[in-house]
């Protein structure tokens, strides 16, 4: 680019400074999920991975997700299973059960559906996305989820109440 702003053919190319941290922490993103193994997949037109954890559990879907406006960085977790609209209040007493004391993240469950999911998120503002702080969002968020998924689906299959099966999770 020439010192006018010029691309060298004498048009001016307009260059978003202000998304430049989130684009490249989203190449960054990319290139630790490929290098630690998790197979990562582009969604088309949004800056959001798909990958899968296998935890001693189950089977989980991951979202890694980089709000390029924003310098955010937000990892899901979906539980592999829907809750019935019968035993919402049983998996949100569960899920709030769980929320209480989480120092990283939190579960969130979607009321319309029955969707349950793990969220941690990191606002990098005028930071480098590091391997390491990745490393530290989506490592506690899949085993976070893997801990307390045996518990989620003794309340909704086994016929525990939330309290029992949060005591069992957390002993």
């Amino acid at each position: 680019m020439g010192e006018d702003g010029s691309n060298g053919y004498g048009r001016n190319v307009e260059i978003d400074t202000e998304k430049l941290n989130g684009l490249d922490a989203f190449a960054r993103l990319g290139k630790f999920l490929d290098q630690d193994g998790w197979h990562p997949q582009p969604l088309e037109d949004k800056h959001v991975y798909s990958t899968n954890y296998s935890g001693q559990n189950g089977m989980m879907r991951c979202y890694a997700q980089i709000r390029i406006d924003l310098e955010q960085f937000m990892f899901y977790v979906l539980v592999p299973v829907k809750s019935p609209t019968d035993n919402l209040a049983q998996v949100a007493e569960y899920i709030t059960r769980a929320n209480f004391g989480m120092r990283i993240g939190n579960f969130e469950l979607d009321y319309s559906d029955g969707e349950v999911r793990y969220k941690c998120s990191l606002d990098f503002e005028g930071e480098i996305l590091s391997d390491n702080l990745i490393k530290n969002i989506i490592y506690p968020a899949v085993q976070t989820t893997d801990k307390y998924l045996s518990g989620l689906l003794s309340v909704i299959y086994g016929g525990k109440t939330a309290l029992e099966a949060i005591t069992d999770v957390e002993e």
